[in-house]
């Protein structure tokens, strides 16, 4: 069985993750975001069908793995075993396939892939896995605003990460519409870390794997001290179940920066249940070309005022997959690429 959680970061994915890696059968780790780093790149890739060209494509996803953040210890990935494994010459396959190798090396029957961002790739996935299980993990958005405002990662500004947000929460409700129950689960951050027990019971019972009380050790495990010490982006997963921290937009974000989240992603925040503070449904957003190109250029500079406090050795990690991805979108030989 395949478990894709979807949604997006800053939700509690990892704290997902790890709870569920304390269940023996299933296998979670950090992911390399395969499908999300890859797919917008498969034009660099002319003719699947052709032998060799299907065989930079192996090499190229397992790369991206062997150059992960948080390693994936202990697995190996031979190109020609990935190859035989898959049943078609797909992105989606090679995916699926290292997966495999990673759960038998774990001795796991189950694996999960946490990289939220499948969410935009569920028709593919779907295709080549027709019985994986969908885990919709979401949190309120201004909260995760909030996140992603201290974080490394990501949109800085409160409008282009409401729109994200509010893309990748539209495109998951879609799904919830057309998948039955027993494929699809929607579990929010706020339930999760208010009521832990009663949510991973549901969970699990959704999962068909018996409730194991060590899911709410997670923060104690070999996978959380090595996740935490990768990035400060994770500090968190080495910590107890943080039930308080829900609505930290009220103290930590302005009236103003609230009133643009809502405007763009106020129909989702209804959908979901997240009472409005500065709208109402009725507002409709109205920003004008000018006000954009601010919103834009304070997004640029967040972004780069945060790229100048990150950690020497993350930032290290990290700028070594982006050169594999510069190398594959280039299409120059990869083994410029240290």
């Amino acid at each position: 069985m395949s478990i894709l959680m979807i949604g997006t970061q800053r939700s509690g994915s990892n704290l997902m993750r790890l709870m569920l890696n304390q269940i023996p059968m299933i296998e979670a780790p950090h992911p390399p975001h395969i499908l999300q780093r890859l797919m917008p790149l498969m034009s660099a890739y002319e003719d699947l069908s052709d032998a060799s060209t299907f065989a930079q494509l192996v090499d190229d996803v397992c790369r991206l793995i062997e150059l992960n953040p948080v390693p994936w210890e202990g697995v190996v990935l031979d190109r020609q075993d990935i190859t035989n494994r898959c049943t078609q010459n797909t992105l989606v396959a090679v995916f699926s396939a290292v997966y495999d190798v990673l759960a038998e090396t774990r001795g796991a029957e189950t694996w999960c892939c946490k990289s939220l961002a499948n969410v935009h790739y569920v028709p593919e996935i779907n295709e080549y896995l027709p019985k994986a299980k969908y885990l919709y993990l979401y949190r309120d958005g201004r909260d995760v605003a909030v996140s992603f405002k201290k974080a490394v990662i990501g949109q800085k500004h409160f409008y282009h990460i409401a729109q994200d947000w509010a893309k990748a929460q539209r495109a998951a409700l879609k799904m919830r519409e057309k998948f039955d129950e027993n494929q699809f689960f929607s579990i929010s951050y706020e339930s999760l870390t208010g009521s832990p027990e009663e949510s991973l019971k549901a969970l699990c019972k959704f999962l068909e794997v018996e409730y194991s009380p060590s899911m709410m050790s997670f923060h104690e495990s070999s996978e959380a001290k090595n996740t935490a010490s990768s990035s400060s982006l994770w500090n968190n997963v080495t910590k107890p179940i943080m039930n308080q921290n829900t609505k930290k937009f009220l103290t930590q974000a302005s009236e103003e920066d609230v009133k643009i989240f809502e405007l763009v992603a106020g129909d989702v925040l209804d959908a979901l249940g997240y009472e409005r503070t500065q709208t109402s449904p009725n507002d409709v957003a109205t920003f004008s070309a000018e006000e954009i190109a601010q919103f834009d250029a304070e997004n640029q500079r967040l972004k780069a005022e945060r790229k100048e406090t990150m950690d020497a050795e993350d930032l290290g990690r990290r700028e070594r997959q982006a050169a594999l991805l510069q190398a594959i979108k280039d299409r120059r030989p990869l083994t410029t690429v240290s």
